[in-house]
């Protein structure tokens, strides 16, 4: 068999269970009476997140004169418009694009990506999901344990729960009230040996340690979710009632592998205001592109968006697991590296 011929089955091989994990999550969702949504990718204003860098192009008139238009980074902000319609449970699978953050075993700057809301409910149902669609998937590919790299996880199992003050507790030996205060936590990453200045913000300090001494450990022996991020991360979530200094979000993690990030949704549209505010001024600050806010998703808030729970999930880190793939490059297509071979690989 000549090599182009071995090479070419490979191919059909990979995009084959490809689309088999990818008809499973669907056939999940289907089940479970949710409704599959399409919403656009090119919009006037992408989501805020301060750290993520958009891709930016333009809408020509009938004069050729432009107006800004961007990929979206996920379809998140268009789903909860339609949830303030009263849709009610949905789904999405859809392409998504993150621009600067090169390119990886783990990141491809165009990437696929799953969404779901469930109406009345908060982030504990969507735990629930996680771990009955990995099942799911399993069973469909007929396996009862899923292997990556040097791991084997019995998909009957259920999932590790872990707060974020119980991780950083027990893998960095700090506790809550270190963790949050800005001046003790920056104490003791210089004690650590973390590079830590006059400016540096307590939020680049937590990521410092949670990056190298947290994520890491997630997810090796069983999957895990790790949940009760503290406020200053709640991203679109809602804070804890039971303490406000957390908020309802988690993240899961297979082999330390980040697949997804999830919310008790926040519905009350003048906090959502200040946030995103607040993230348009850290994108000055880091000197990030700068964009308006998205004004119809506020008005969608305050039209009534119902209590909702949702998450994010990328399909190409799912397949990977599933496939037993360390690099994402080999579940795609049309990895960018093929078209952009100048592009640095991270070491990741």
């Amino acid at each position: 068999m000549k090599a182009t011929d071995s090479s070419n089955q490979q191919l059909k091989e990979m995009l084959q269970q490809r689309a088999m994990v990818v008809k499973a999550i669907r056939d999940f969702f289907w089940q479970e009476n949710f409704l599959e949504v399409e919403t656009p990718q090119l919009v006037p204003q992408p989501s805020m997140e301060p750290y993520l860098e958009v891709f930016e192009t333009a809408l020509l008139d009938q004069q050729r004169q432009p107006s800004r238009a961007f990929l979206t980074s996920s379809p998140e902000f268009s789903m909860k418009k339609l949830l303030a319609k009263d849709v009610g449970n949905m789904f999405q699978i859809c392409k998504s694009f993150r621009n600067a953050e090169g390119l990886s075993s783990r990141h491809n700057p165009e990437f696929t990506i799953l969404e779901w809301y469930r109406v009345g409910q908060d982030y504990t149902a969507i735990m629930d999901d996680c771990e009955n669609l990995f099942r799911f998937i399993g069973k469909a590919l007929g396996l009862k344990t899923l292997k990556f790299r040097d791991y084997e996880y019995d998909l009957a199992e259920p999932w590790e729960r872990l707060s974020v003050p119980e991780a950083f507790a027990k893998f960095a030996g700090i506790d809550l009230e270190t963790m949050l205060d800005e001046s003790r936590l920056k104490d003791v990453a210089k004690q650590k040996g973390y590079s830590v200045g006059a400016d540096s913000t307590w939020e680049e300090v937590y990521n410092q340690i949670f990056l190298n001494e947290i994520e890491p450990h997630l997810g090796l022996e069983k999957p895990c979710i790790l949940y009760d991020y503290p406020a200053e991360q709640a991203a679109l979530s809602r804070r804890k009632t039971s303490d406000p200094r957390l908020a309802e979000r988690f993240e899961f993690y297979v082999a330390g592998l980040e697949l997804g990030n999830a919310f008790s949704e926040l519905t009350d549209w003048q906090e959502q205001l200040a946030r995103l505010e607040a993230d348009r001024q850290e994108k000055i600050r880091i000197g990030r592109t700068v964009f308006d806010i998205d004004m119809e998703f506020i008005e969608a808030l305050k039209s009534g968006m119902p209590p909702t729970a949702g998450i994010a999930v990328g399909v190409d880190r799912v397949v990977m697991l599933f496939l037993n793939q360390t690099d994402i490059q080999s579940v795609l297509v049309f990895p960018a590296h093929k078209w952009w071979p100048e592009v640095e690989r991270e070491n990741v």
